[in-house]
């Protein structure tokens, strides 16, 4: 499994954004939220950050993730939200700038699972066996 930092400033000017994978690409990512915070500049006004992605019937459903203002609440602690792409996040209500970031994990394909296993297979026919540790002999003092 691999991880990559992810991360994406909703504003006024870039009201959303969307996380989508190829279809071609033989990988599995998830996206796994951390924070979502208001950036340098924003205003004490409400910012509502809702995300759009797929439920468990595989239908598209849209929930409110945040809801941020400066003078009560800058930044929210979502603790590793995993969502599967595709994922847009939009900022439904506000001027931003409010900062979305979290981690892109990649599930590697069996075929690279298999290779890495066949590696370490390898390495274990070179290393010598060692005799195991033993206790040292303390001697009681009276």
């Amino acid at each position: 499994m691999d991880s990559y930092v992810f991360g994406c400033e909703l504003s006024s000017k870039t009201t959303y954004y969307t996380f989508k994978v190829d279809e071609e690409d033989d990988y599995d990512p998830n996206l796994s939220l951390c924070t979502i915070s208001l950036g340098e500049g924003a205003k004490d006004e409400y910012n509502v950050v809702e995300v759009t992605a797929r439920d468990y019937n595989n239908k598209d459903i849209t929930v409110p993730i945040a809801t941020l203002k400066l003078s009560c609440q800058t930044m929210v602690n979502l603790d590793n939200f995993v969502i599967q792409p595709p994922v847009t996040f939009r900022l439904k209500s506000g001027s931003g700038p409010v900062q979305v970031s979290g981690n892109i994990i990649v599930s590697l394909p069996d075929s690279d699972l298999e290779e890495e296993e066949d590696v370490d297979d390898d390495d274990d026919d070179d290393e010598e066996e060692l005799s195991p540790i033993k206790p040292a002999n303390k001697k009681m003092r009276n």
